[in-house]
C-alpha cells in the first residue's frame, strides 16, 4: 500500500490536524484550493491546501460523489492557524465505507471561502496523486458538429495524466456518462482536442461533457448540440493579461441580492451579468446589469436577483465579456452568511 511520507498519525480514532511543512503565506484575495495526497480505504484521506486564509474555522464535510460535499457528513472542525499551505488527514465517515468515490468539502464557518474536491476510496490506498501540480483544470467549448463531435480547448491541466472523457445528459456534469475515450495530456497543460458524440446522445439539445482522472482531477462543461464554428466568442487577448477569470459567492440575501468576489479579471473590460436556472451556467439567463472591471484583478460587487428567479433554491450566475472572457458560478438562494 502506498503511504505518503506526510501522512499524519491518528491516535484512538481522533483526528489530528498538523502543519507538516512551514506554511506559505496566503496570497491575498486568492481562492483556496486543495489536492488529494493519499487515501487509506475506509479509514482516512490526506489533503494538501493552498491559499487558505489565516486563523479561520472550517468544517470538513464528506458526501456522495457529485454533491461537491454540499450537505455532507460533518467530519470535524479545525482552525487554519497561519493559513496558506498545510497537510491534514481526516477520517472517512462509516456511512461512506465501501464507496468507490467520495466528495470532500472544506466550508468556512467564519469566512465565505470554501473549497471542494473528490477522491477514489482506493482499495490499494494509492490515489495516484500528482505532487508538483497546482491550480484547477478547466476547458471551454470551441466548436460543435451536430450529433458528430465537439472540440474543446483545455487550460491548466496536469501533465502526463490520463483523463477519461465522458458525455451525458445536460445537468449531470457528465458524472457516470458515456466514456467516449481516454486521453493522456502528455507534456501539455493547454491543448485542443475533438471527441465523438455518443450515438445514445444524438438528437439531444444540450450535452454535458466531463474530463476526469484517476488521480482526482476533473473539469466539466456543456454544449448545445448544434453545428457551429464559434460556440463561445473568440477571446481577444488583453495585453499583459494571462490566466482565467473566476469568482466566488461572498454573500446572499434571499430573493434580493448576491455578492461576488472576483479573482484575476482582465482590466477595463465590460462584463454582462446574467442569472438563470441551476445548471445553465447563466447562459441565456436574465440580463441583470453590465459592469466594467476597472483595474481588474480582485473586486467585490453585488447584484439584484431577478424577480423571475425568486423562490428558486439554486441560481446560476455568469459574467460574460464581448471579447470572450467569462466566468460563472452558482449559489443557494438563502441568506448567507
Amino acid at each position: 500500500m502506498k503511504k505518503s511520507k506526510y501522512i499524519l498519525v491518528i491516535l484512538s480514532l481522533i483526528l489530528v490536524l498538523t502543519l507538516m511543512l512551514p506554511p506559505k503565506s496566503v496570497q491575498a484575495d486568492t481562492i483556496p484550493i486543495f489536492s488529494i495526497v493519499d487515501v487509506d480505504k475506509d479509514l482516512n484521506v490526506t489533503i494538501y491546501t493552498q491559499y487558505f486564509p489565516a486563523n479561520k474555522t472550517y468544517k470538513v464535510l464528506m458526501g456522495e460523489y457529485g454533491t461537491l460535499g454540499v450537505g455532507g457528513i460533518e467530519v470535524t472542525t479545525f482552525n487554519t492557524g497561519t493559513g496558506g499551505s498545510f497537510y491534514g488527514t481526516f477520517l472517512i465517515p462509516a456511512a461512506l465505507y465501501g464507496r468507490e468515490l467520495i466528495a470532500i468539502r472544506l466550508q468556512g464557518v467564519d469566512t465565505p471561502y470554501y473549497s471542494y474536491n473528490w477522491f477514489y476510496n482506493d482499495p490499494d490506498g494509492d490515489c495516484g496523486c500528482i505532487d508538483d501540480y497546482s491550480g484547477v483544470p478547466a476547458f471551454k467549448i470551441d466548436s460543435v458538429i451536430k450529433d458528430t463531435s465537439v472540440t474543446i480547448k483545455a487550460y491548466n491541466f496536469p501533465k502526463d495524466t490520463e483523463f477519461k472523457v465522458l458525455m451525458g445528459v445536460f445537468g449531470t456534469m457528465g458524472i457516470n456518462g458515456f466514456i467516449v475515450e481516454t486521453i493522456n495530456t502528455g507534456d501539455k497543460a493547454d491543448f485542443t482536442d475533438t471527441f465523438t458524440i455518443p450515438v445514445s446522445l444524438k438528437g439531444l439539445y444540450q450535452i454535458a461533457i466531463r474530463l476526469e482522472s484517476t488521480s482526482g482531477y476533473f473539469a466539466y462543461n456543456w454544449f448545445y448540440n448544434d453545428t457551429t464554428t464559434s460556440v463561445e466568442p473568440p477571446v481577444t487577448p488583453d495585453p499583459g493579461y494571462t490566466g482565467i477569470p473566476t469568482f466566488f459567492i461572498a454573500a446572499v440575501v434571499k430573493d434580493n441580492t448576491v455578492t461576488i468576489k472576483t479573482n484575476n479579471f482582465p482590466a477595463n473590460t465590460d462584463f454582462k451579468v446574467t442569472m438563470g436556472k441551476m445548471w445553465t451556467a447563466g447562459i441565456g439567463g436574465t440580463h441583470v446589469i453590465t459592469l466594467n472591471s476597472g483595474t481588474g484583478g480582485v473586486f467585490t460587487q453585488s447584484f439584484s436577483i431577478p424577480a423571475g428567479l425568486y423562490g428558486d433554491a439554486q441560481i446560476s450566475i455568469r459574467l460574460q465579456a464581448a471579447n470572450g472572457y467569462y466566468a460563472y458560478n452558482w449559489f443557494w438562494n438563502n441568506t448567507y452568511p
